[in-house]
């Protein structure tokens, strides 16, 4: 059986599979934290991209539904995903659609079908030192850069003559560790799902740390969503190939397509969700929680 997507988003903005067979929603949804036995509570974990978005979903929707408290931890798409399996997480959020294997071991566990909901997309963005004159790159040369048996490993491969404070010429690659939905989308739109990461990569857990390794770091590269840069570094352009124009992350051109390593996020549930987190989803899906989107650096499902 395929693993299936279906979204139950009113404005059809859908990255739909098979629709799933439905079932009845997993475990944590009883009495929330601090001794409120009269609020519902919803363990959400997952996706380190979607983090601060979760954490502003979360926060506002408190503020809408004093009676649900959504709990929101980090840890990647693959942690969240394994405790949507294990019955340890009611919500997943995840940068990567479910695996055809992470769906046998939630039938075969739990006897349910993973429901997922695209909740907006990330222009995933690379990220370098602000005093890097580098403008722009192409997907091959990203692959490059990042895969094991990539030609570029200096910067004058790059033609950059020199980066202000850089210790030598390396490109020091930053990563995010193998459990990272970004690290799965990133190796197979970029390296390609046979290719294999250079082994020197500086892995980080969190989608904060690669952008904080880069600014301190002059003759680093790294990539992360578009909502966590910061002054300290720049956004590079990037083109899908050779002589084609190079494009910058942003809600248009991750709308439009244009921009080549934009990817959906989701919210997962094992089967069919509980009144409570249906309630949650259907207010992700809602003009209020897709506004955050925008406001946290992300992209909102489009308009019909």
């Amino acid at each position: 059986m395929n693993v299936s997507i279906r979204s139950k988003n009113l404005r059809g903005a859908v990255l739909g599979l098979v629709p799933v067979l439905l079932a009845t929603g997993c475990g944590n949804s009883g009495g929330g934290p601090s001794g409120d036995s009269s609020a519902d509570t919803i363990a959400n974990i997952g996706s380190d991209t979607m983090l601060q978005l979760a954490m502003a979903w979360s926060e506002a929707f408190k503020l809408a539904e004093p009676g649900v408290n959504v709990e929101v931890n980090g840890g990647g798409s693959g942690v969240g995903i394994a405790g949507l399996i294990n019955g340890s997480v009611d919500l997943a959020n995840s940068s990567r659609a479910f695996e055809e294997k992470e769906a046998a071991d939630l039938r075969a566990k739990q006897g349910k079908e993973p429901l997922g909901v695209t909740v907006g997309f990330d222009a995933l963005s690379i990220y370098v030192h602000k005093d890097n004159p580098l403008q722009e790159l192409t997907l091959e040369q990203l692959a490059g850069i990042y895969s094991r048996d990539g030609a570029i490993r200096t910067w004058s491969d790059l033609g950059v003559k020199a980066i202000p404070g850089a210790q030598g010429d390396e490109i020091i690659a930053i990563s995010r560790q193998n459990n990272s939905g970004t690290h799965h989308y990133f190796k197979e739109a970029v390296v390609g799902k046979k290719g294999v990461l250079r082994p020197d990569c500086v892995n980080q857990n969190g989608s904060a740390d690669v952008v904080n390794l880069v600014a301190t770091t002059p003759n680093a590269i790294g990539y992360s969503g578009m909502g966590y840069r910061t002054d300290a570094v720049r956004i590079l352009k990037v083109a899908k190939r050779a002589g084609e124009a190079a494009i910058l992350p942003s809600i248009a051109s991750t709308l439009d397509k244009s921009y080549p390593i934009a990817r959906p996020m989701f919210v997962y549930t094992a089967g069919e969700p509980a009144a409570h987190i249906k309630k949650y989803i259907d207010w992700i899906l809602s003009e209020p929680g897709q506004s955050l989107l925008a406001e946290n650096g992300y992209v909102p499902l489009p308009k019909q």
